[in-house]
């Protein structure tokens, strides 16, 4: 031992392992327990009064409340599975992770390296089976490596385009014991834009007359987010958000004009391809974004400024007339700095793109006892200015797209790889991180029934998130295009469902029905007094298939594509659900 120094204890490989994740700054864990990595288990114990363990029921559920996690925070979020069913379970949690560019560290247990290539119990090659839906895919065999490998997985998971990081930890390297000191985060300096890069952004936008903002990306700070919206606003510049980054902009601003992505307004759409600049901020411009490849053209005949923290993503579809590599923060900042176009000529083009939003926002008379988009609007009214919401996917999910006015001061997580089974983990992991905070979950009766069982996490954990289910019976969406394509050929798309409040109840949480548009605050508001986990069941129109479509309409649509004469069913056909009139209270 050099003189000097102390003597470094032995621990073993799953307390190190533990020792480590407190060394990178993460504060909670989720996982579904698994026998391979019992060492790292008893670890977590032996920091449980600086870590949060948080036991979940299903691995998938697991992974989604890290990327929540995430995604709220902007430090990795933390799961760990058990080797084969439990990754294969997990994989769907790392897919969401890599196409939202969220940080994510995924622990893996593995089988004994000894045992390696014999198909033995529950054996999988994680670097094969991860690597194409992760930034790195690791093993770690040697006890003694544990600190830096880890170190590095959180730095990889942060750093340029930020995404999921696996790190699979072999049975028996967590029993033998190292003498290995910890590592601790590096402090690094985010990449700043080139010197020249803002006077050249402030030159293109005094030549435009039809600029339009797509703000998007992860790892936004509130600061950060603050000064892009001083510059935005100083600029008078109409702004746009990305697929469900909702949450980056006020969109209750006279600048907002709406989100590009799955089922957004046309006439955003129309006015996007008039643009003679875009700003394209944190965005990777995919096919949400550019609403399949259709929106601009790849060789760049509409100037792009595409700025993002990976010089990869850059001109990997569109050629931008500009790129600049910057961390997205350290980009808002300069931009704040660099002032306002003297006399913008797009003032007129702002208020138009704005009137176009504010009218698609205002609801239409829908047929039925709920009006989904009146109530969805009433109740933005009543929640607290920084409520988190969570969604699933599925076409219930563009109606508070369309209809709701998210603010500064909320927060709004979705799955941009399109998940379903997302939003109610989702909304665990956000109550559970910020637990002082209302959180409002909304999912179809379809992707409930994929992970609502999560539900007992939140019980477990004495955390208390309100999920909104959307009950149509169906898969919406794929009826959507099935009745597009094969109008009235109804196959494959019809659900049963049960009464989702009797199933909040059995766990002895809070359960609504909901009706009425009338009916919708007034359960929400007891389900948040109620201080439980809650459902509020929303039935809806079954036969209103979109906000913008009934299933009649796209038939109708459907045979005259066809040049059909003779009509086809226009109802929607249904399985029969249980009828109550007014909210269930129990």
């Amino acid at each position: 031992m050099t003189e000097g120094r102390r003597a470094i204890a032995g621990r073993t490989g799953g307390k190190l392992l533990a020792d480590a994740l407190v060394a990178q700054g993460a504060t909670h864990v989720f996982c579904v327990p698994g026998e391979s990595y019992l060492d790292l288990l008893d670890g977590l114990y032996a920091v449980r009064n600086r870590l949060q363990l948080v036991t979940c029921r299903f691995e998938a559920g697991a992974v989604h409340m890290a990327e929540a996690h995430g995604k709220l925070t902007g430090r990795p979020g933390v799961a760990i599975v058990t080797r084969g069913p439990g990754a294969c379970h997990a994989a769907i949690g790392v897919h969401v992770a890599f196409q939202d560019s969220t940080p994510l560290v995924l622990l893996v247990g593995q089988i004994p390296v000894e045992e390696t290539d014999r198909e033995t119990f529950q054996e999988v090659d994680y670097r094969k089976m991860f690597g194409p839906l992760a930034k790195w895919v690791t093993q770690i065999d040697d006890e003694k490596r544990i600190p830096e490998l880890m170190a590095h997985a959180f730095d990889v998971a942060t750093s340029g385009r930020p995404g999921p990081v696996v790190v699979a930890i072999s049975e028996e390297m967590q029993k033998r014991m190292a003498s290995v000191p910890d590592i601790g985060p590096a402090e690094v300096l985010p990449p700043h834009p080139a010197p020249d890069a803002l006077p050249r952004v402030m030159k293109m936008l005094a030549a435009a007359e039809r600029p339009l903002v797509v703000l998007g990306g992860s790892r936004w700070s509130e600061q950060g987010k603050a000064d892009i919206r001083d510059w935005l606003l100083a600029n008078d510049l109409p702004v746009s958000v990305a697929f469900r980054r909702m949450g980056l902009f006020d969109g209750t601003s006279p600048n907002y004009v709406g989100d590009l992505g799955v089922g957004a307004d046309g006439g955003l759409v129309a006015k996007a391809k008039e643009s003679d600049l875009i700003l394209a901020i944190g965005t990777r411009i995919g096919e949400p974004v550019s609403q399949g490849y259709t929106l601009l053209d790849m060789a760049g005949a509409t100037p792009i400024v595409h700025v993002y923290p990976d010089q990869a993503e850059i001109g990997r579809v569109y050629r931008p007339a500009l790129g600049i590599v910057s961390e997205l923060n350290a980009f808002a900042a300069a931009a704040k700095a660099a002032g306002a176009v003297k006399k913008p000529a797009w003032s007129a083009w702002t208020k138009e793109l704005r009137a176009l939003r504010v009218a698609q926002a205002s609801p239409p008379d829908y047929e039925g006892p709920l009006n989904l988009a009146v109530a969805l609007q009433a109740l933005e009214k009543e929640l607290p200015r920084d409520t988190i919401f969570t969604t699933d996917a599925g076409n219930f999910a563009t109606w508070p797209n369309r209809f709701m006015h998210f603010g500064a001061a909320q927060d709004f997580l979705g799955p941009t790889n399109g998940a379903m089974g997302y939003a109610v983990p989702a909304a665990i992991g956000a109550k559970i991180t910020y637990p002082d905070r209302a959180v409002i979950g909304f999912v179809g009766d379809g992707g409930f029934l994929m992970t609502g069982q999560e539900i007992a996490t939140a019980f477990h954990h004495a955390v208390a998130p309100v999920i909104l289910v959307f009950n149509n019976q169906m898969y919406g969406t794929i009826r959507m295009y099935q009745e597009r394509a094969y109008p009235a050929r109804v196959s494959g798309t019809a659900l049963t469902n049960p009464d989702f409040a009797k199933f909040i109840e059995a766990f002895g949480g809070h359960g609504e029905i909901v009706e009425t548009t009338d009916q919708l605050v007034p359960a929400v508001k007891r389900a948040l007094a109620s201080g439980k986990p809650a459902v509020v069941e929303v039935r809806t129109n079954p036969e209103q298939v979109t906000n913008r479509a009934t299933i009649a309409e796209l038939r109708a649509q459907a045979a005259n594509a066809a040049g059909a004469t003779a009509p086809v069913p226009a109802q929607a056909a249904r399985t029969p659900a249980p009828r109550r009139t007014g909210p269930r209270l129990r």
